[in-house]
């Protein structure tokens, strides 16, 4: 399935399942559907089962269809718990920075606030000169991990979706001490979406291929087969330290071909247009425009 919140016109935020061209209202198909995604994910695998009931009931029932341009896309997780990104993951990345593999994953926070959805624009704070974009493969956790192993962390999966950790690379690099998450974390820079691919979406999540565009123009085309800490890696790894809940998201790092490494250095400005692509999951694109 594709998991995705949206919002028709005059309404509140819904769960649906994108498929066969259509937006499908799952509890509208299906009442017993949680109509938000976090209830979804904290029914664990049988909140699963009755999505994917209310997903084949709403295929017979044109009257839970919508048309994806009618209706507009929230993040899928509009506000998770916890962010979690996981700075310098892939090895092509690490080495466009001059910088050796890490021992150990290196962790970051983005604030829930930052969250927006694929359509939303990203805003540009006046003070920000060195605005990035860096295409990422999210994992959304479906079920409470504390202390799991490698082995037993596809279980905690819900899905993934395309991330855009948008920085301010002035604040991340350019002061002492580095002022990471907070570069990370202002209005709009978390674009998320457009869906929550489940892992049955994909042939083989350790080699994902990500493409990021600046408008138009190719800029990042990776694949997750290059990152340093593996997926089942982080999860094990973090929820060793903390409790992974249902909704959290982990930003798993980001290809080579970022802004702030290209010769000359390229940055955002208002008007520029952001394109995220993982087949598997779908478009997650954006405009910078000028901050009030």
């Amino acid at each position: 399935m594709r998991l995705v919140t949206f919002v028709p016109a005059g309404e509140v935020p819904r769960l649906g399942a994108w498929a066969e061209g259509k937006i499908i209202d799952l509890a509208a198909a299906l009442p017993a559907c949680p109509g938000e995604v976090t209830e979804l994910l904290e029914r664990g695998e049988p909140g699963m089962a009755i999505a994917r009931q209310a997903l084949t009931a709403g295929l017979g029932n044109p009257r839970a269809w919508h048309a994806p341009g009618t209706v507009r896309l929230l993040a899928p997780v509009p506000r998770p718990g916890k962010i979690l990104g996981i700075g310098r993951n892939y090895g092509a990345h690490a080495a466009e920075g001059g910088l050796a593999a890490q021992e150990q994953p290196r962790i970051f926070i983005k604030l829930a606030s930052s969250v927006i959805g694929t359509g939303a624009p990203i805003p540009k704070p006046p003070r920000v000169i060195e605005l990035d974009y860096e295409t990422e493969l999210a994992v959304v956790i479906g079920r409470r991990a504390r202390s799991v192993s490698e082995s037993e962390a596809a279980s905690c999966i819900a899905g993934y979706t395309i991330l855009n950790d948008v920085s301010a690379r002035e604040l991340q690099f350019d002061v002492s001490p580095p002022q990471t998450s907070f570069a990370k974390s202002m209005d709009g820079f978390c674009p998320m979406g457009p869906a929550l691919a489940t892992p049955d979406e994909f042939a083989d999540p350790g080699n994902i291929r990500l493409r990021g565009f600046v408008n138009g123009e190719l800029v990042q085309d990776g694949s997750t087969h290059d990152l340093i800490f593996p997926v089942p890696h982080l999860i094990a790894y973090l929820s060793s330290y903390l409790a992974l809940e249902p909704g959290d998201v982990i930003a798993t790092g980001t290809p080579s071909g970022v802004g702030v490494f290209r010769k000359p250095p390229r940055f955002l400005a208002p008007g520029d247009v952001v394109r995220m692509e993982i087949a598997e999951i779908g478009v997650l694109e954006n405009r910078v425009v000028a901050a009030d």
